[in-house]
């Protein structure tokens, strides 16, 4: 396929994480090539999901894996989302800082995969809590503007 790319992943009070991303019209080579590029990112970050907008890119992209095998979704929106847990989130934005963050226990989100076909996706715990973190990126919004607590870790 060609050579994966490590992106270089903005932090907090970069400007484009504070945009609202816009919807991808069109699933091309190049965003394929991106979503690959997010995937070997975020794992050579050991996180669990990137948005699109924290490599710099203004798109509405997300990329998650929770252990189960990476997932990758173009233009996600929440259709359903039931039940409250609260529990610490992190992002690689906002390096060393940590959260509880209040959110829904199950969503159903769709989008598009990385073909470009439609999806519905039904997660619950981590993985419904990863969704959600990751696409509020994609409207600007960031785990601390919902945290109930925050705690810093000093940089060793």
């Amino acid at each position: 396929m060609g050579h994966v790319a490590i992106l270089e992943i903005v932090k907090e009070g970069d400007p484009v994480l504070r945009q609202k991303a816009e919807p991808v019209t069109q699933v091309t080579k190049r965003i394929r090539k991106l979503i690959k590029d997010m995937l070997e990112t975020m794992s050579l970050a050991n996180g669990v999901g990137l948005a699109a907008p924290q490599v710099g890119i203004g798109q509405r992209i997300i990329v998650v894996d929770v252990g189960d095998g990476p997932v990758a979704l173009i233009n996600p929106q929440i259709d359903e989302a039931s039940g409250k847990a609260i529990d610490v989130e992190g992002c690689l934005s906002i390096p060393g800082t940590f959260g509880y963050v209040e959110r829904a226990q199950e969503v159903t989100v769709s989008g598009l995969n990385e073909s470009g076909r439609s999806t519905r996706i039904k997660a619950e715990g981590l993985f419904a809590r990863t969704l959600q973190h990751e696409i509020d990126h994609l409207d600007g919004v960031l785990f601390i503007d919902r945290a109930i607590e925050i705690e810093i870790q000093a940089e060793e």
